[in-house]
């Protein structure tokens, strides 16, 4: 019935105000991400090298999951921003981190090693998960 519908379309407006900011913060993710790693992640993944593409696309669902959970918990859209600058800021400082025990990681990646590419995409994906769970309050 029409009561249903009205009802149903009244979260239209909050659905494309979160949906529009969640993939600015992901667009701004992968700017802020792209340009703090010493690597250039489009062109290695443009030559097909794996390694490269799995420590990007973890980085990037890494970032997700917590984005993902922000939404779904967030009071308000200031709420889901601030929450979605905290899970950026997770997900960067997680690559800093590994960068201090592997100094040679930006090497690596561009070699094409998926040993250490592969370590890399678990941790970012692991934090982006621990990270989401902490932000269900």
């Amino acid at each position: 019935n029409m009561a249903d519908l009205q009802a149903s379309l009244s979260g239209i407006v909050p659905f494309i105000a979160y949906f529009i900011t969640a993939i600015v913060m992901l667009l701004i993710f992968m700017k802020i991400y792209t340009v703090m790693t010493p690597h250039d992640e489009m062109a290695l993944i443009k030559e097909n090298n794996v390694a490269a593409s799995v420590v990007f696309s973890a980085a990037f669902l890494g970032f997700s999951l917590p984005l993902a959970s922000a939404a779904a918990n967030s009071v308000s859209i200031i709420d889901f921003i601030i929450w979605g600058i905290i899970a950026c800021a997770a997900q960067l400082v997680v690559y800093q981190v590994f960068r201090r025990f592997f100094p040679k990681v930006t090497d690596r990646i561009k070699g094409g090693e998926m040993a250490i590419s592969t370590n890399l995409a678990a941790i970012s994906l692991t934090v982006g998960l621990l990270n989401a769970a902490c932000i269900t309050y």
